[in-house]
This record gives C-alpha cells, sequence and structure tokens, in this order.
C-alpha cells in the first residue's frame, strides 16, 4: 500500500514552495538520502543520545520592548526582520489571524523573531525537534497501515494530526515513553537558580522565559548551581549545589540536588565547568539521527569504532560578507572537517556541535576545554581575534609540544596543519611582505640597487622579474578559496561553483579574506610575544546598522590601519627613490598585491560598512570621532567613550609581559629608524655629503621638534586654563621662530620642497619608533616625567591617521552614486531575492516620508 500511495501520488508544479530557505532545505533532505549511511534501526533497538546546550546570559525570548526598540536609523528588529523575510511574515500572519487573544499573538510575535535569531528558545526548539521525530518514527515502527491511515488521516481532512493529541493516536503513550527513553535533552544554566533570586528586570526576563520553555516542553531538563547560606557546625556558610529542574503545573520541580565540594568556577575554569557541571536544527534532519548514532556501531580500521562524528550545519544571510562566510564555513566543516578525519586522522573538537560517545569522554575528563586559555578557538569563524589568540596561546602550550613529539613525521605535519599551522603560515605570509619590502628599502636607500642594475650582465636579466611576477598571482589568496570552490561544486556542480566564485570576486571577496589575513596575523603575532588572550564575547545581533568611524579606528588600528600605512610608506620611498624594474613593464605587477594589501587593510570596514559613504552619517563619524579624541581619559571611563581609555587598553598586553617581551617588542620598533638613516642623505640640503655628521644633524632636529611639542603640553597644562595669554603668547613665539627658521634653511641652506615632502617621511616613522619604545619602557618613563610627553606624541599620530584614513571617505562621499554602489555590493543577495533593503537602510526618514 505505502509502494502503491507513492506511485500513484501526484504532485503539481504550483505546490512547489516559494521561499527559497523551504526548497534549499527540501533539496539538501532529498539529496542526502543518496548518500551511503547506515540503515535505520527500530526506535526501541536504537542507541540513546543526550543533548546538551551550555546557556550563561545570551538571549532567552525577545521581549515586546526589544521588539519595537529603534535604532540610530529608525529600524526596529521587527521591522527588519518583516523586510528581510516578507514572505515568512506573511505566511505567519495567516496563520494567526484567527488568534483574537491580543497577549497571545504578542507571544507569537516573540517567538517568531526569536526563532530567527540566536536564542536559547531557538536552540531548544530545534533540539526538540529529536523528540518528535523519535516519537513520529516509534508509531511508524508499532502501527499497522491501518492505524497509519486513519490516526493520521481519519479525522481531519487528510490534515495531519499533532502527535500530542492523545485521544487521536492510540499509540501516542507508548510513542512518548519510548522516546522519553532514547532521548533527553538538558540546557546547562549555571545562572538559573541566580536569575531566579534577582531583582533584575533581565534576569527575571530570563528565568520566566526558560521556565516557560520549561512547561512548553515537559521532557526538557534544566540544570543550574544553586548557591546557599547554611548553618554547618555553628558558622554560616555558601553551599552550592548541582540542581536538575522540570517543568510542573506552573513552575518548575526539583527533579535532584547533588551538594557539591565548592563553587564550580572555583573548582575549574569558568566556561569548561559550565559545560562539564551537566552534559539549529531541522525536524527532516532529525529522522536521520538513527542513521547517525548506527555510525558509532561500525568498526573502522579494523575493530576501533569512532568515539565523535561531525554534526555541523551552515547559515545564509541576506548580506556579501555573510555569504563569503558561509561559504568559507560550508568548505570548512565539511569537506576540511572529512580530510582532517580522514586519512589525516588528526581531526579536533572546535567547539561545534559534535555527536560524542558520552561514556568514552566522560572517562577521559569530560566533552569540555581544558583551558580557557589555551582553547579559545570555538567559534572559528566569527571572531577571528579571539580564534588566533587561541592558536597563538596553543603554540606556546606543552599540549601541542608534548603532541608533536610524539608523533610520527608524517602525522606531525597533519597535526601541524589542523591546529596552529594554518595561522602560523597567515602570520609567515605577512611576515614576508614585510622583509621583501624592508629589503627593497635598504638597496634602495643605500645604493647597492642602482650599482646592480647597472652591471651590464644584470641588466637585461629577466629570470628573477618574472620570477616574482609569477609569485605576486598566488598572493591574491586564490588558492584560499580552491576548498571553497571544490565543495560547491561537488554539492552544487561546478559550473555553479565557477559562476559563484566570479560573483563573490565582484562584490569584492578577495579585499574580505585579505582583510581577515591581517587579523589573524596581527594577534596570532602578538600573542606568540606577549601572550594574555582572552575569551572575546561574539556579537549577534538582527539589525543591519552603520558602524561608527570611531568604532571601526578602536576595532582596527593596531591590527590594519598602522601596518597598512607603514606598507604605504614602504611602497611610497621604494616608488620615489628607487629604480627597480624601471625598464620594465612587471614593476606594478610584481607590487600590484602589495598596494592591493594596503587598499584592503586601510578602508575594507568602510567599504563593507552599510551606509559608510552617506555624506550626513559621513558628517556626524567625524563629529563623534573628534569629541572621541579630545575626551579625557580616568577611572571607570570606558575605551568607547574616551582615546585615552582606549590607548591605555591597547597597551594592556605589556603591563603583563616578561622581560623578553619587552626587549622584542623595543627591537620591533628600531625598524622605523631606517627611514631617517637612509633618506636623510638623499635629501638636496645634505649637498650629496656622506659624512656621520649629516645623520647627527638630523637627530638634532629631530630632537628639537620633541622639545617644542613639550614646550607645548607643558605650556597647556600649565597655562591652558588660567593664563590662556600666556599660553597664545608662547604658541605664537614658537610659530614666528619656526618661519624664521624655515626661511634660513630655504635661503641659506638650500632646502627645497621635495625636502621637506622627504622630511616627513624620514622623521614621522621615527617619532612613531619612540611612541613604541615608550610603551614597552612605561614605568620608567612616569618615573623620569616623560609620559604625559608621549601620550601628546601619541594622540598628534593619532589624528594624523585618522585623518589620512578618513580623507578618501569624504570625498567618496561627495558623490551620491558611491553610496548606492556600495549598497548593491553589500546586499546583492538581498536584491536578487527581491527584498527591501533600501527601506532598511533609509531608517525612519523614508518611512516618515512614506505615511
Amino acid at each position: 500500500k505505502r509502494l502503491y500511495l507513492l506511485l500513484t501520488v501526484k504532485e503539481s508544479a504550483i505546490n512547489v514552495p516559494m521561499n527559497l530557505e523551504a526548497r534549499r532545505r527540501i533539496t539538501f533532505f532529498a539529496n542526502s538520502l543518496f548518500m551511503n549511511m547506515p540503515s535505520a534501526p527500530k526506535v526501541q533497538n536504537m542507541l540513546s543520545f543526550s543533548v546538551l546546550t551550555p546557556y550563561y546570559k545570551e538571549d532567552v525570548l525577545y521581549s515586546e520592548e526589544e521588539l519595537n526598540l529603534e535604532n540610530e536609523d529608525g529600524i526596529s528588529t521587527l521591522f527588519y526582520l518583516q523586510k528581510i523575510y516578507p514572505d515568512e511574515w506573511s505566511n505567519f500572519i495567516e496563520r494567526t489571524k484567527d488568534d483574537n487573544d491580543p497577549k497571545e499573538q504578542v507571544d507569537l510575535v516573540r517567538q517568531w523573531v526569536s526563532y530567527r535569531g540566536q536564542t536559547l528558545f531557538r536552540t531548544v526548539r530545534g533540539m526538540m525537534y529529536y523528540r518528535q521525530a523519535l516519537e513520529l518514527q516509534c508509531f511508524l515502527d508499532m502501527a499497522e497501515d491501518p492505524e497509519i491511515f486513519g490516526g493520521y488521516r481519519g479525522h481531519r481532512g487528510h490534515r495531519p494530526v499533532d502527535i500530542n493529541h492523545r485521544e487521536e493516536m492510540p499509540f501516542a503513550i507508548r510513542s512518548q515513553a519510548v522516546a522519553d527513553m532514547k532521548f533527553t535533552y538538558v540546557v546547562s544554566c549555571q545562572v538559573y537558580g541566580a536569575q531566579k533570586k534577582s531583582n533584575e528586570k533581565r534576569d527575571q526576563s530570563c528565568y520566566q522565559n526558560i521556565l516557560s520553555l520549561m512547561l512548553m516542553y515537559p521532557s526538557l531538563r534544566v540544570a543550574y548551581i544553586d548557591e546557599r547560606e547554611e548553618t554547618v557546625g555553628g558558622k554560616s556558610e555558601k553551599l552550592y549545589y548541582s540542581v536538575l529542574v522540570k517543568g510542573g503545573d506552573k513552575f518548575d520541580e526539583e527533579v535532584y540536588r547533588i551538594k557539591l565540594p565548592g563553587r564550580p568556577t572555583d573548582i575549574g575554569e569558568g566556561k569548561p565547568e559550565n559545560q562539564n557541571h551537566a552534559i539549529d536544527n531541522y525536524i527532516e534532519e532529525a529522522f536521520k539521527m538513527r542513521n547517525v548514532l548506527e555510525e558509532l556501531l561500525k568498526s573502522h580500521r579494523g575493530d576501533r569504532k569512532p568515539t565523535i562524528l561531525v554534526h555541523f550545519g551552515s547559515f545564509n544571510s541576506v548580506s556579501s560578507l555573510a555569504w563569503f562566510m558561509s561559504n568559507q564555513e560550508t568548505s570548512f566543516v565539511t569537506i576540511g572537517q572529512r580530510i582532517l578525519a580522514s586519512p589525516l586522522r588528526v581531526r579536533f573538537h572546535y567547539g561545534h556541535p559534535d555527536v560524542f560517545d558520552r561514556i568514552f569522554h566522560i572517562t577521559r575528563g569530560g566533552i569540555s576545554k581544558a583551558s580557557k586559555i589555551i582553547n579559545l578557538s570555538e567559534d572559528i569563524f566569527s571572531v577571528q581575534a579571539k580564534v588566533a589568540n587561541g592558536n597563538g596561546e596553543q603554540t606556546l602550550s606543552r599540549d601541542v609540544y608534548s603532541l608533536g613529539r610524539r608523533f610520527d613525521f608524517y602525522r606531525m605535519l597533519s597535526f601541524y596543519f589542523t591546529t596552529v599551522g594554518f595561522y602560523f603560515s597567515s602570520m609567515v605570509t605577512v611576515l614576508t611582505v614585510y622583509v621583501f619590502l624592508y629589503g627593497r628599502l635598504y638597496l634602495v636607500l643605500s645604493g647597492l640597487e642602482r650599482a646592480v642594475l647597472e652591471d651590464p650582465s644584470v641588466r637585461d636579466s629577466k629570470a628573477l622579474e618574472a620570477a616574482l611576477a609569477t609569485q605576486s598571482v598566488f598572493q591574491l589568496g586564490l588558492l584560499l578559496v580552491l576548498p571553497m570552490v571544490m565543495e560547491i561544486g561537488l554539492e552544487r556542480g561546478f559550473r555553479t561553483a565557477l559562476g559563484e566564485f566570479i560573483i563573490m570576486q565582484l562584490q569584492l571577496a578577495s579585499v574580505f579574506f585579505t582583510f581577515q589575513l591581517g587579523t589573524k596575523a596581527h594577534y596570532f603575532g602578538r600573542t606568540i610575544l606577549h601572550g594574555g588572550s582572552k575569551y572575546r564575547a561574539t556579537g549577534r545581533g538582527f539589525v543591519v546598522f552603520h558602524a561608527k568611524f570611531a568604532d571601526n579606528y578602536r576595532l582596527y588600528s593596531r591590527s590594519h590601519f598602522v601596518k597598512g600605512l607603514e606598507l604605504m610608506i614602504l611602497l611610497i620611498v621604494y616608488q620615489v627613490y628607487g629604480n627597480a624594474y624601471r625598464s620594465s613593464n612587471l614593476y606594478l605587477f610584481v607590487t600590484f598585491s602589495m598596494w592591493f594589501l594596503v587598499a584592503s587593510w586601510l578602508f575594507a570596514p568602510f567599504v563593507f560598512n552599510p551606509s559608510g559613504f552617506e555624506w550626513q552619517k559621513t558628517v556626524d563619524d567625524w563629529t563623534d570621532w573628534k569629541r572621541w579624541m579630545g575626551n579625557r581619559g580616568g577611572i571607570g571611563i570606558q575605551p568607547d567613550r574616551s582615546w585615552e581609555s582606549w590607548w591605555d587598553s591597547e597597551q594592556e598586553h605589556l603591563k603583563y609581559t616578561d622581560i623578553r617581551g619587552r626587549v622584542l617588542e623595543i627591537i620591533l620598533a628600531c625598524r622605523f629608524l631606517i627611514y631617517q638613516y637612509g633618506i636623510v642623505y638623499h635629501l638636496n640640503i645634505a649637498h650629496h655629503v656622506k659624512s656621520i655628521l649629516v645623520y647627527g644633524l638630523s637627530w638634532l632636529v629631530m630632537a628639537t621638534v620633541l622639545l617644542v611639542l613639550k614646550m607645548v603640553s607643558m605650556g597647556r597644562r600649565r597655562f591652558g586654563t588660567d593664563f590662556q595669554l600666556m599660553f597664545r603668547i608662547l604658541k605664537g613665539l614658537l610659530f614666528l621662530g619656526f618661519i624664521s627658521v624655515m626661511t634660513v634653511l630655504f635661503v641659506v641652506c638650500g632646502l627645497t620642497i621635495s625636502d621637506v615632502f622627504a622630511a616627513i617621511l624620514c622623521f614621522m616613522p621615527t617619532g612613531w619608533a619612540f611612541i613604541l619604545i615608550g610603551q614597552a619602557c612605561r614605568s620608567l618613563l612616569k618615573y623620569i616625567g616623560f609620559w604625559e610627553s608621549i601620550k601628546e606624541l601619541a594622540r598628534a599620530y593619532e589624528y594624523v591617521m585618522g585623518l589620512l584614513i578618513f580623507m578618501p571617505i569624504v570625498i567618496l562621499s561627495w558623490f551620491p552614486f558611491v553610496s548606492e554602489f556600495q549598497t548593491r555590493l553589500l546586499f546583492n543577495q538581498a536584491f536578487s531575492r527581491g527584498l527591501q533593503i533600501s527601506m532598511i537602510l533609509a531608517g525612519k526618514n523614508q518611512r516618515a516620508a512614506s505615511t
């Protein structure tokens, strides 16, 4: 009968879902049925499994206030989702149009929004699909054809009957009992007890929402730490219990309580212990859980059975950045993980939702990561700084050293590839650019390059030029996207993969991944030098918003902007003073990838920033940045409020580093002194004199400039408030002295305009070297009273760097078509799907005009 049913049912093309996500899920599920997987046993004979969801203080269910709260552009979360998912919102309105209870209607809207965000409510619903699937599969195992057709289609006009209506399903009670034996779900809410007792609005909201989940899903269990004051031996002590609760009639009911020897976050480290204290899914994928668990019973490579299975998912979004990351993650969690598992056999747990053999792992230390420092590599494509920090700590750890020593050579190489190798290679790639450019700088400024090029035996040789031109192709990072193209090709065909690759390049995917390379290299290298990695919370907001210039500057100044400006100065000096490849067309091709790297590091955050080139927002960003730069720091002033507080926080790694880290920091800072030593001999005012006296006079000029800055700083502190007239007279005298000195240099000494610009390239890096060395010797400079001068010098440099980066943004913001082009670039997927991105970006102004 079932075969007859399958062969006789006719489906029309009109019944194909219009929703693209529904089509994708159906296609993926149908294709997955053809893969080689074990046969599914009956539910009664399958392995039992448990699901653990660690929870701390994340969002559980969005409140009505959060749904309607507008950002600075007048966009609320509800409005945003209505425009991003218009067809799903229409379907939701159609489903709930008969519901006349306003409170219930609001609750349904809250759930609809929460199911599309990264909330605990969405996670619990997805995990409970496993139980729903087991109930249905158990019913199909036990029932005969008459019960199947009668139970599901008999009473509601060929509509599926809800399996929770026991009167309509005679096998419902047995199915639920078997499902409860085979599936358990625990949410480890470490602070649930504290939230229950708290008087804060957010904590109470989280408690009520978690309680609602337990009442909604009777089989859900919540484990938490209960802290109590009890009298022991006549003394009041704090005792801690691990408590498991379930939903009752209206409140939670305690299942059991176990006394702990101490506070769990004192026994171990907070994040791992939250998971050890107790151990987005789709309904169609839940049906395959029986097949997945059978893999644990299959022997691989002899008699050895697997103890962990890969169980990943991917995500989609409307922006180009999310599309880039989705494709990258898809290749990482599929083809990448399969290669690491077989044949390399070096796959590690990356913090994703894997399937574990519980007995095997609990008897070997638990399923959580051993350290909050060396195991920061979770959420691997969300916060690259956090991941790079974690890999840096792994490089320094004894764990990696011990494993590497005990592996054979080939497996050691595989182990290197799967742990720290990728980030170490990223750092080496960036260091190679530095070594190449500083090497060329030395050749150019020393005159050695000219001597080599004038040699007749070398002049006509193109072998080196061709080699450099060849390697520049690989610097574009095209090889990094090869796994991504292969994965898409295997899943959807290589023509689709090639098309998506071309579209990604047109949407500046190379700019994004090049910028990402800088993040990995910076934080990995800094952790290698100084240690001190830390957990970084991952933002999971909804609304597309415009990041202010000051925010981008705080985030990327040290990791990208400073390094990008350094490479830009290197390239400029190389271009101005060098003669390399002047007679060859390969010069630009050799340096093209480096200029591309500089442009990506300096401007990628603004290219991918929504409304980044809108004139009014640019004006507001400039006002906000000036306010941030001018605000004074102090105790309790957050980095986002003051430049001084941010500047101090950026030196946090130097406060706890050892003498080795400080010495290495000083040595690396000395590279900026090369510019002054080389360029001063090329100034016209030097008259081709090669004496060391020229270099000494350049230091005299530098000392004079620093002395003037010191006088201005002291004058501002002493006369800036009470004696403004004296301070203005001091600045006037300094200005007149500067004009007099420059006049003498131009008239008497032969200074030229080109020398002025060359002097900027000469002395600006030297000043930055003073700042870096001063930061490394902070305690000494505070003792001798020069720390405030270093701070003022750093503030001046920050102003200059900010202006250099901000000016191109201002120029592009003058042209309206640039902003429109950027919007199309960022949200091409949304435009192709017909979403109303323009309404989201326009904000309240367009909404008000339309009403």
